[in-house]
């Protein structure tokens, strides 16, 4: 969270509103001269889910058996749900950026999942649109390069739809420029947003739980349930919004390795 994003948590409600759960907060101050290199809950919480992530496969990997256990189950869908995720989007060329494409996706679901856990200074990285954007300018970027390096400058004809008359493309090759270059704005944001909202409603709703319930018990349970069923729905939006920013990421390498 910028600076005016925790003034704008401050004013509505003290430090408790429904924004001061994204405020980022250092742990450990680090200052050389001007530079702020302090270890905060974002990074904090980015490390967690790095371990949380490389336990369960670990873990899932280490003694496996012919019949799997949970863990060793769980370690197996996800390996093969991303390779079919890449089979099917990118084709037998996107065996290669597996690795990358299964981290990228792994490292977004714990980060969303980490952040509904209820515990006490539980934080969600996903929400701060620089740690989105930074990852998604590192699509971009590994994209470009990648279709440079395999068409070289016949990379460009992504930008020139087949079959349109010479009139329509000084209308048509601009919009597919722009409509490139904001990828990153596109697939951060989308991602950003949903983690925002949606930690935000759930803050709203568990107000209503302590307000109504401290006064009147059946009221309480109202918010309660709602609650229930709203958090239950944005753990399927965790999952959803992982799935989305990789298959995104897997659509943009095989329009560079295989253009139209």
């Amino acid at each position: 969270m910028t600076e005016a994003q925790g003034k704008v948590a401050a004013e509505h409600g003290g430090g408790h509103g429904p924004l001061s759960q994204f405020e980022v907060t250092p742990i450990i101050p680090i200052h050389i001269g001007s530079l702020d290199l302090s270890f905060t809950n974002s990074a904090l919480w980015m490390g967690i889910a790095v371990l949380a992530a490389t336990a369960l496969l670990v873990m899932g990997s280490a003694n496996a058996r012919l019949v799997p256990g949970r863990v060793q189950s769980m370690g197996e869908v996800l390996y093969e749900f991303i390779a079919g995720m890449v089979r099917d989007n990118v084709g037998s060329a996107g065996k290669q950026y597996f690795p990358f494409i299964f981290t990228l996706f792994v490292f977004i679901l714990f980060g969303n999942l980490l952040g509904l856990l209820p515990v006490p200074g539980k934080f969600t990285f996903t929400s701060h649109i620089v740690v989105t954007f930074a990852m998604a300018l590192v699509i971009f970027v590994a994209v470009t390069v990648i279709g440079f390096a395999r068409h070289g400058l016949g990379f460009l004809k992504l930008f020139v739809p087949h079959g349109v008359p010479l009139p329509m493309l000084l209308l048509l090759v601009p919009i597919e420029i722009l409509s490139y270059f904001i990828r990153p704005i596109t697939l951060s944001v989308r991602l950003f947003a949903n983690m925002v909202a949606g930690h935000t409603l759930l803050f709203i709703f568990a107000g209503f739980i302590v307000s109504l319930g401290s006064f009147f018990v059946l009221p309480g349970i109202i918010p309660l349930a709602f609650t229930t069923a709203f958090y239950l729905l944005e753990v399927l939006v965790a999952v959803l919004q992982a799935y989305v920013f990789t298959i995104l990421t897997c659509i943009y390498l095989h329009d560079a390795i295989h253009l139209h």
